[in-house]
């Protein structure tokens, strides 16, 4: 299913398109974009009536789950020396992702210590 969640994290597919990028059987991916459905992680809206097709997209939190892939990602390239998969369209650049706070509107640094809530 991980495959599925990283297949569509750079825009929505129709289901030939993404069947092509995952490599799966017709049967196996109409399976895992079910369930991936239920969980709420995938958002199939129909772009034929007759007959039915579907295009796929990531919800609000699919994205999160395929930014918590491109984190995994990027650690296990560097553990093995490997370079950045996924680039900024813009620039060229590599993406990085960086701890953030939506408060101060700012990265937090590496001398910061995460904290925790004690519910």
């Amino acid at each position: 299913m991980l495959l599925v969640v990283d297949a569509l994290a750079a825009g929505p597919l129709r289901f030939g398109d993404l069947a092509d990028r995952v490599g799966a059987a017709p049967n196996i991916l109409t399976d895992r974009l079910r369930r991936l459905e239920v969980e709420g992680l995938v958002v199939a809206t129909p772009y034929s009536e007759r007959p039915v097709r579907l295009d796929y997209r990531l919800s609000a939190s699919g994205v999160e789950l395929a930014d918590a892939l491109l984190g995994l990602a990027a650690w296990g390239g560097a553990e093995e020396g490997l370079p950045a998969e996924r680039f900024h369209d813009a620039c060229g650049s590599a993406v990085e992702l960086r701890p953030w706070c939506p408060t101060c509107d700012r990265p937090v640094g590496p001398d910061e210590q995460p904290g925790t809530y004690d519910l």
